[in-house]
């Protein structure tokens, strides 16, 4: 029998460089098509709501997909100069 090779759906996609509820400082790049943020952690592509291009923000990693991450704004840097 001929062995067949292709790819496995369990292993298609490498470990991603984020973890569910750890929280990352990042710079917001550009905007979706539905309007969210979108920053990018060592590649992967993560979308924050109510976010700018521009935005510096600490962000919550939310949920984990195949292709991209989704998080939430835990503090905007306007925030940080003002409690200073």
């Amino acid at each position: 029998m001929e062995e067949r090779r292709g790819f496995s759906r369990r292993n298609s996609f490498p470990p991603k460089p984020v973890e569910i509820g750890k929280e990352y400082e990042v710079d917001i790049q550009e905007t979706s098509r539905r309007g969210e943020g979108i920053a990018r952690i060592k590649g992967l592509v993560t979308f924050i709501p109510n976010t700018k291009p521009g935005d510096h923000v600490k962000i919550r990693i939310t949920r984990i997909s195949g292709r991209f991450a989704e998080a939430e704004v835990v503090q905007e840097e306007t925030e940080e100069k003002e409690e200073k």
